[in-house]
């Protein structure tokens, strides 16, 4: 069973125009409550090794909890629905700390935080 802020690998098929794309890493978004009921659909942010230091990316340090390679930065401007079966597995999680900051982000793009 997934766990909000998990890093899954998936498959986000081929991008158009600057969306994020391929198989990469991604950070799980969608809230516990949701992922209890084991749904078909879940809301990942997908992460770049490439740092750019963008309002909209909060940095994910690589270690062995997140189970990173690289220090990556979730892009919260590409926040996306997905279906579950695109994960072929979970690489470690992001923690308390940067899932807040990755939804705080989210929401702010929403306009639904300050």
């Amino acid at each position: 069973m997934l766990t909000s802020g998990d890093i899954v690998d998936l498959d986000l098929g081929v991008p158009q125009g600057r969306e994020a794309g391929f198989g990469r890493p991604a950070v799980v978004a969608t809230a516990q409550a949701i992922l209890d009921e084991s749904p078909t659909i879940v809301h990942v942010v997908p992460l770049t090794s490439a740092l750019r230091r963008f309002k909209t990316e909060i940095v994910v340090a690589a270690n062995a909890e997140s189970g990173l390679d690289l220090p990556s930065a979730a892009q919260c401007q590409h926040i996306r629905s997905v279906s579950a079966d695109r994960i072929r597995g979970v690489r470690g999680n992001v923690g308390s700390v940067a899932l807040a900051q990755i939804r705080e982000t989210i929401g702010r793009i929403f306009d639904r935080a300050p």
